[in-house]
C-alpha cells in the first residue's frame, strides 16, 4: 500500500529505528512544552480569553461531529492535494499565523518556516513576528507563504506592510478582524506578561519606514518610545466594513478575512471584493464564551455560496479534525498551537514532526473512511452526535 501516512508510520515502526524520543500525541507535546517554558510564555501560548471556555468548546464541538466510514472503497492511492487561490498545495493544511514565536524557541518563526518548507505546508507569517517578514520569506524561499495583517490605526503603516509583503513574495493577505483590541486574558494578567512591552514580536514595526518616520529618534536609540508608539497604533476598534475598500486599494494580492463567525459578515464582506474567509474564534483567545468555529462552518460555507474559498481554524489537533472540517465544507484548515508546542520542545525538528504526523494522520483517516481524493470528502462523511 502506498500513501503519505503509510510511509510515515512504517518508518516510525521500523525495527532498525531507535525508540521514538519525541512525542506523538498533542497532549504529550503540550506537556513537554509546559516543562520547558516559563509561566509567562506558556500561558500566553496555551490559554484563552477569560475562563478559557471558548478553547474548550472548540474541542467539544469537534468531538461532537462523528465520522461515518464507507467500506470496500479503493483507497490504495490517495491524493490530499488541493487548489487554493490559484496555488497547487500538496495538503489541505496551512500553518496558522502565530506571533512572537521566540517566546517558544530562540529561532522562532525562522525554525517554523523551515519546517513548513520541508512539508510543503504554506506558512502564514504574523504581523507580530519576532523576525521581519522579509527575513521569514528568505527562509521560505519559493515555498508557499501568506502574510497575516493586524490592521492597526496608522494607515501609512498598514499600506507599507502590504507593499512589503508583496515585494517579499507572499501570495495572499490574511486580514485578522477579531483583534480590534486585546481580550481579557486572566493568566497573562496574573503573570503581568505581554511580550510586546519588552519589544518582542514587533520586528515588522521597528523595521518599517512608515513606522520609523513617526518616531523622534530611531528604535536603536530609544526603544521605549518605539514600544509606546507600537502600543498606540497596534489595534483599531474604529474599523468598519467601508475600510475594506482602503485595504483593497493597497494590494493586488488576494485578501482573506480571518476571525469571522457570523454568516451575515460573509455576505457583507463579499460586497468588497474579498477573496476568502477563515472561520475562526482565534483559538479561543479573543471572546470568552463564543460559538465553536466548527459549528458555524456549514452556515459560513452556505453564505459564501461557492464564490470564494472558506477555511477554518480553532481546535484542530488530529487528522480526524481535519477530515471533519473538510467534510463540513472547508477548503483547508489552519493548525496553530500544536506546531508551536513542537517548536518549544525541539525547534525546527519539533515543528516538523508535529506537521508530518498531522498530515500522516489525515491521510490515513481519509483512506480509512473510504475516501481517496479531496473531492470525495463531503457532508455524507459526518454525523452530529446528539
Amino acid at each position: 500500500m502506498t500513501g503519505y501516512g503509510n510511509d510515515v508510520q512504517f518508518k516510525m515502526y521500523h525495527p532498525d529505528k531507535k525508540k521514538q524520543e519525541l512525542p506523538v500525541s498533542f497532549e504529550d507535546w503540550e506537556q513537554q512544552a509546559r516543562e520547558r517554558l516559563a509561566d509567562g510564555p506558556y500561558h500566553y501560548i496555551a490559554d484563552g480569553a477569560g475562563s478559557g471556555n471558548t478553547a474548550g468548546e472548540n474541542r467539544r464541538a469537534l468531538d461532537n461531529w462523528r465520522l461515518l466510514p464507507r467500506m470496500m472503497v479503493d483507497t490504495e492511492n490517495r491524493d490530499l492535494s488541493i487548489q487554493l487561490l490559484g496555488e497547487h498545495l500538496p495538503f489541505p493544511v496551512l500553518m496558522a499565523p502565530i506571533g512572537v514565536q521566540t517566546i517558544a524557541h530562540e529561532e522562532g518563526e525562522l525554525a517554523a518556516a523551515r519546517a513548513a518548507k520541508q512539508t510543503g505546508v504554506p506558512y502564514v507569517a504574523s504581523t507580530a513576528s519576532s523576525f521581519t517578514m522579509e527575513r521569514i520569506a528568505e527562509e521560505l524561499d519559493d515555498a508557499p507563504k501568506w502574510f497575516q495583517l493586524y490592521w492597526g490605526k496608522d494607515k501609512n503603516v498598514t499600506a507599507s506592510f502590504l507593499q512589503r509583503a508583496e515585494e517579499a513574495g507572499y501570495s495572499a493577505i490574511v486580514a485578522t478582524l477579531d483583534t480590534q483590541m486585546l481580550s481579557w486574558r486572566e493568566k497573562d494578567l496574573e503573570n503581568g506578561y505581554l511580550p510586546f512591552l519588552q519589544a518582542e514580536g514587533i520586528a515588522n514595526y521597528l523595521s518599517d519606514p512608515a513606522f520609523r518616520a513617526k518616531l523622534e529618534r530611531p528604535p536603536e536609540e530609544d526603544i521605549a518610545a518605539a514600544v509606546q508608539q507600537f502600543v498606540e497604533i497596534f489595534t483599531n476598534a474604529a474599523l468598519s466594513w467601508e475600510d475594506l475598500a482602503f485595504l483593497r486599494r493597497q494590494t493586488n494580492l488576494p485578501i482573506v478575512l480571518k476571525g469571522v463567525l457570523d454568516p451575515e459578515d460573509v455576505k457583507k464582506a463579499l460586497e468588497y471584493d474579498i477573496n476568502g474567509f477563515i472561520v475562526s474564534n482565534h483559538g479561543g483567545r479573543q471572546v470568552d464564551g463564543t460559538v465553536a468555529a466548527i459549528d458555524m462552518l456549514p452556515e459560513m460555507v452556505e453564505a459564501a455560496g461557492g464564490r470564494v474559498p472558506v477555511l477554518m481554524d480553532s481546535g484542530i489537533r488530529r487528522g480526524a479534525d481535519v477530515i471533519k472540517a473538510l467534510a463540513l465544507g472547508a477548503e483547508a484548515v489552519l493548525v496553530g498551537r500544536p506546531y508551536i508546542y513542537g517548536l518549544a520542545v525541539d525547534g525546527e525538528n519539533g515543528a516538523y514532526e508535529v506537521l508530518r504526523n498531522l498530515l500522516a494522520d489525515t491521510d490515513l483517516t481519509m483512506g480509512l473512511t473510504g475516501r481517496a481524493r479531496m473531492k470525495d470528502i463531503d457532508r455524507s462523511l459526518v454525523r452530529r452526535q446528539k
